[in-house]
């Protein structure tokens, strides 16, 4: 898992059950989430819900985090949730 989310850059937004599957490990979001967690160094900002859904309690800093690489967020949302597209970058606002 956490090479799919090194490879993962700026503006592009994954769902944790998408870094799940990239690692091999379909079904293992919460996995992602335990790992993001605890993890130094990693993109945590680049992972939301399935619904496009920012990390409760750090809402402000993974929105100020996304913008910063020009990913849309409206109403603790990303604006193109992972779950209504393939893999690719955020829609660019």
């Amino acid at each position: 898992m956490r090479a799919v989310l090194e490879r993962t850059g700026p503006g592009e937004v994954l769902s944790y059950g998408e870094v799940a599957a990239e690692a091999g490990f379909p079904g293992a979001a919460r996995a992602v989430g335990n790992l993001l967690r605890g993890a130094v160094g990693l993109p945590w900002w680049r992972v939301v819900t399935a619904s496009g859904r920012l990390v409760p309690g750090k809402e402000t800093d993974h929105a100020e985090r996304l913008r910063a690489e020009g990913v849309t967020v409206l109403d603790g949302r990303v604006a193109d949730a992972p779950a209504r597209r393939g893999r690719r970058p955020a829609r660019r606002s």
